[in-house]
């Protein structure tokens, strides 16, 4: 039985909160209307239909699942892979298509703290601390069994789909709260990848949550001796700084999110892309890119073509 199925609380991750989604477009409007070309935001992004089945209006999110379902593929990975070719190779130069696999961290101790107490207790109490005695959630809350377990079972998903034809990606990014880099490590410990770079911007929501806290650049670099981090990459975390008294709102991470992905479509050669980060980050992928509203569930991963198209014209 599968470790991957999606709740009502994975649910509600994924639909609510839809005044967060026009608050990032309007903001993104904003900032594009007085930006040129050469700005931060200059690509645009749109889901490819015909891939994976997540992509359809047809799917019900809460019944799909990848783990049994073939990663959601409508067609052998040898006729989506020569697609997605066939699309960059024919591509006008301002046009790039990407495979992106993005993968949310397995269950975390801060997942089970937050089920632990009544929704008003966590938010008035223990969203501030570390533990009650009797687990530990924070700072950079940690795997629970099951949250190694559910990243192994992705791990055997992948060993039977790259037997079956699946792309291995060529590039791995990877947030930097642990929880997510053991998911990746977890996932993908007998099969050999490049080295992970970290990126700081696609970690969770930021702010008052101390399980959201990362750890320093130099306890990562002693723990996880096979990563790389990006150009930056701060010792101490400057953004739980920043959001010390304030949390972060969901527009505004849409707003981080969608400068990775402008990064990753104007630097990045790679086309198969996997990216392990977290439930609210996914939902800004998502939410940049166009995609339906999709539900993941703890420790899932959703496969998505993306279409970006850089403006050549100056937004005066």
């Amino acid at each position: 039985m599968s470790l991957l199925v999606p709740n009502e609380r994975d649910h509600v991750d994924a639909h609510e909160d839809l005044d967060q989604d026009e608050l990032y477009y309007k903001r993104i409007a904003e900032i594009r209307a007085k930006a040129d070309v050469d700005s931060t935001f200059s690509w645009d992004f749109e889901p490819v239909q015909g891939f994976f089945m997540q992509t359809s209006d047809n799917t019900d999110d809460m019944k799909f699942n990848y783990a049994t379902q073939g990663f959601g593929t409508t067609k052998p990975w040898e006729e989506l892979i020569d697609r997605l070719e066939s699309l960059n190779s024919t591509s006008v130069p301002n046009t790039k298509y990407k495979m992106l696999f993005l993968a949310r961290h397995g269950q975390g101790w801060h997942n089970i703290a937050s089920h632990k107490y009544p929704k008003a207790d966590w938010f008035s109490r223990w969203r501030f601390v570390g533990t009650d005695g009797e687990i530990e959630w924070g700072p950079d809350a940690k795997l629970t069994d099951l949250g190694i377990s559910q990243a192994k079972e992705n791990g055997e998903l992948w060993k039977s789909q790259l037997e079956n034809g699946a792309p291995l990606p060529t590039k791995f990014y990877v947030s930097p709260l642990s929880r997510s880099i053991d998911t990746l490590f977890h996932t993908w410990r007998d099969i050999e990848i490049p080295r992970p770079i970290v990126i700081e911007n696609v970690r969770e929501t930021i702010g008052v949550h101390l399980c959201h806290e990362r750890t320093t650049k130099s306890a990562l670099e002693s723990k996880y001796t096979d990563l790389d981090f990006e150009e930056g990459f701060t010792e101490d975390d400057l953004l739980a700084q920043k959001y010390s008294t304030v949390r972060e709102q969901l527009h505004q991470q849409f707003l981080r999110v969608d400068g990775v992905l402008q990064k990753i479509f104007d630097e990045d050669e790679d086309s198969i892309i996997s990216i392990t980060s977290h439930a609210g980050t996914i939902r800004g992928f998502i939410t940049v890119i166009g995609h339906r509203k999709f539900t993941i569930p703890t420790g899932g991963m959703i496969p998505i073509v993306v279409k970006g198209t850089k403006n050549n014209v100056k937004r005066n």
